[in-house]
């Protein structure tokens, strides 16, 4: 059984617009909790009935590729570097480790930076300035965007089938895993820059050590 003030507030029309505004804006303010949005109404859903997953997903999926498709337009049309956001910051950073590999791996950029904020950002732009055709772009990115959405729904899912009977319950559990797995995949990706990071510095000494010994054997 549902919260009626709940159920009235999340079976309004204006839902499902709000929830494909809110996952657009996510492509560029990584502050919106679109993934925690759509685990809760995935979590509520299963516990009470709504929202309509049949709904919840396409919209969602069709706000993440419009907030893609919007990035790709700017990197295409605008490019890297006008803005200071495109050069400063963890976007900057992004988009500066991304460019040499847009053109090789598009596929698994468009489809692994989803669920990496600043990464999302930063692939849609490049992928866009490097002038992927949109034929190629487009498919990886709808994919992406019903993937993502079927994962953060079905995270949701999950407690609110377990936990029927407490929907609230339900939608903070969902709520604080979709937080903790977007905190643990910052994490992973931050350790794995760390250790390439670590790993070149390394053999860079190592290649400036060789270089010397040669030339004072010389």
């Amino acid at each position: 059984m549902g919260v009626p003030w709940l159920d009235e507030l999340i079976g309004s029309w204006w839902l499902y617009p709000a929830v494909y505004a809110l996952v657009v804006a996510d492509a560029f303010l990584v502050v919106v909790p679109s993934e925690v949005a759509v685990a809760a109404l995935g979590a509520y859903s299963a516990a009470v009935g709504t929202p309509s997953l049949w709904l919840l997903v396409p919209v969602a999926a069709l706000g993440a590729l419009t907030g893609d498709l919007a990035c790709y337009a700017i990197g295409r049309w605008v490019g890297l570097d006008r803005w200071r956001w495109q050069r400063e910051g963890r976007t900057g950073a992004a988009i500066a480790r991304v460019r040499e590999l847009v053109l090789r791996t598009p596929a698994v950029l468009v489809f692994t930076a989803r669920y990496i904020p600043f990464a999302r950002i930063a692939v849609n732009l490049s992928v866009g300035a490097a002038r992927l055709p949109l034929a190629r772009y487009l498919p990886l990115a709808g994919a992406a965007g019903l993937a993502w959405a079927l994962y953060q729904v079905g995270i949701g899912t999950v407690f609110g089938t377990v936990l029927r009977d407490h929907p609230v319950i339900a939608v903070l559990c969902s709520i604080a895993v979709a937080m903790a797995l977007g905190f643990a995949v910052d994490r992973i990706v931050a350790a794995v820059r760390a250790r390439r990071r670590a790993i070149a510095q390394h053999r860079a000494g190592f290649d400036i050590v060789q270089s010397t010994t040669f030339k004072e054997e010389r």
